[in-house]
């Protein structure tokens, strides 16, 4: 992406909200499953009470919104039962249009630095190493995070904003709940029925995400 281009990156406003949400569906429709839920994510995140509303973030270029990323609260906990805050952000959207640019790079850059002036110092996802480990995220396993009981996805990945700042524990990771509601099947075909048909279909990503989302590292 050309340094001097134009764009604006800021807070979601309420009017923003039905455009972020069909940007989100066109980012991630048959990209992990046939069709998505990312965009019904997108609403029911917002009435959370784990939502992060100033970390909620637009960019847009030339008066078109082209990306949004949104954060929620999530929590390590160590062996002794004591908790950590920290963030995980999702979904993370780019028009289909404009991927492979370098947007992801500079809103996430721009997230990461807001952030961190809110005194928040970790970052954890569920992601494509392939996209995230030149974004400065490590693999779960070298900070000793693990899912369940020495269960450590391959795809859970962790960024430290503040160097240095995990101590040397054991800790398991324990994201929003916000995450789960989206599974009630009904809500999510119902939701969809607000936007432009589109076909749903199989594609090879989808079998990367099955492989990445139910490997772990040993």
């Amino acid at each position: 992406m050309n340094n001097n281009e134009n764009y604006t990156i800021r807070n979601e406003q309420t009017e923003d909200q039905w455009n972020v949400e069909d940007l989100t569906r066109r980012a991630f429709w048959n990209l992990y499953v046939p069709g998505c839920s990312e965009h019904y994510l997108v609403h029911v995140m917002r009435n959370h009470p784990d939502f992060i509303p100033e970390l909620n973030f637009v960019l847009e270029k030339d008066n078109r919104i082209i990306g949004s990323v949104m954060y929620t609260k999530a929590k390590l906990v160590d062996e002794e039962n004591h908790e950590k805050q920290i963030l995980t952000f999702g979904p993370l959207s780019i028009h289909p249009d404009f991927q492979r640019q370098g947007y992801g790079k500079v809103l996430l850059e721009y997230s990461f630095e807001k952030a961190k002036r809110m005194s928040y110092d970790v970052i954890v996802i569920f992601g494509n190493p392939d996209n995230y480990v030149s974004r400065g995220f490590k693999s779960c396993k070298k900070f000793d995070i693990c899912r369940e009981e020495n269960f450590y996805p391959s795809a859970m990945l962790v960024k430290e904003l503040t160097e240095g700042c995990l101590e040397k524990k054991k800790w398991r990771y324990i994201d929003s709940e916000v995450y789960h509601i989206v599974e009630n099947g009904k809500e999510k075909e119902k939701f969809d029925l607000n936007f432009e048909k589109m076909e749903k279909k199989f594609q090879t990503s989808q079998e990367e995400f099955y492989i990445h989302s139910h490997s772990k590292i040993i």
